[in-house]
């Protein structure tokens, strides 16, 4: 396993053929970064399971260069999915459509939908349009971390994660820290009416005005699964707890304007809500660094982005059984 940094298009070429040989590469996104393998075979897909520990069964999102390779994915896409791609992508969005003939089980959980996206880091669109180059359709890509733990937004975090049940082909491209820092807004599109299934950067609001529809809970086939929808996720080691203070030796989350009680731990003092986004996970990880027993988070009050950062600290609130 190779870390890269920098990479330049010569390293760009090398990771696609390391894909398109069947080997995996984690790289950055807006988002968090991804543990990439090419998303027609089934013997690489199923290193992503095997390395995450991830239930075979749990669908994975596919990450195209552009809305020219939907129809590879999808079939039957409604009006409204093509205007949302287009004001969205690339971008930290993903869509739910029907599945073309090239979306296998192995990929969609044996669902009949299939989750796209086109990330907008410029690393991760080199990646994916080399691939194409190759001969490549669309690489496979959950957040590189153990299933159910808290997501990688940096490439240290991913070689922690992961380094040591990579093969030694895996390679992970070193893109810096994530811009955004929480996963993509999920939209199913497979009704009459676009649904949110994950709450993201991409908010309520903005879907609306996009495809000048109301979004509708019901509208939506919540059996659907998708990435993100267990009730407990994104989990570090430590207890974690929302809306409460921290007590000594326990750590410490809150916007920079919140003091500090005595005694206890600051791991961070973001500034504001895509602050608070972009530095959440990389906190979380730095308070099991430290082995603290116990992590309070005083969460910004935001009807936007303040919904997904609620959505992913409520399910790290709750251990795995």
């Amino acid at each position: 396993m190779e870390i890269i940094s920098n990479p330049t298009q010569v390293d760009i070429k090398r990771a696609a053929q390391a894909l398109k040989d069947g080997h995996l590469v984690a790289f950055p996104t807006e988002t968090v970064y991804g543990l990439g393998a090419d998303a027609t075979n089934e013997k690489a897909v199923s290193r992503i399971y095997s390395v995450k520990g991830r239930p075979t069964d749990h669908p994975l999102i596919v990450h195209i260069s552009s809305i020219n390779q939907l129809g590879k994915w999808a079939v039957d896409i409604p009006e409204y999915a093509i205007k949302l791609a287009k004001e969205f992508w690339p971008g930290p969005m993903t869509l739910i459509l029907s599945r073309s003939n090239l979306a296998k089980n192995f990929i969609t959980g044996s669902q009949e939908s299939i989750g796209l996206r086109v990330p907008s880091n410029p690393i991760a669109l080199a990646l994916l349009s080399q691939f194409e180059n190759l001969g490549g359709a669309g690489v496979a890509a959950p957040s590189a971390n153990k299933f159910g733990a808290v997501s990688t937004t940096t490439s240290e975090a991913v070689y922690e994660e992961l380094g040591q049940v990579f093969s030694e082909q895996d390679l992970i491209l070193n893109g810096g820290s994530c811009e955004i820092g929480i996963e993509s807004t999920i939209i199913d599109c497979t009704q009459d009416y676009p649904t949110i299934l994950r709450p993201g950067y991409i908010t309520l609001d903005m879907v609306e005005v996009a495809t000048e529809l109301i979004t509708n809970p019901k509208a939506g086939t919540q059996k659907t699964k998708t990435s993100g929808q267990f009730k407990s996720h994104y989990s570090p080691a430590a207890e974690v707890v929302l809306g409460e203070l921290p007590g000594p030796g326990e750590g410490f989350i809150a916007l920079q304007y919140v003091p500090t009680p005595e005694g206890s731990i600051r791991l961070a003092s973001p500034k504001s809500t895509t602050e608070f986004a972009q530095t959440i996970y990389g906190a979380l990880r730095l308070g099991d660094s430290m082995s603290l027993q116990k992590i309070a988070v005083l969460l910004p009050e935001d009807n936007g982005l303040g919904v997904a950062l609620k959505d992913r600290l409520d399910k790290a609130v709750i251990k795995p059984i």
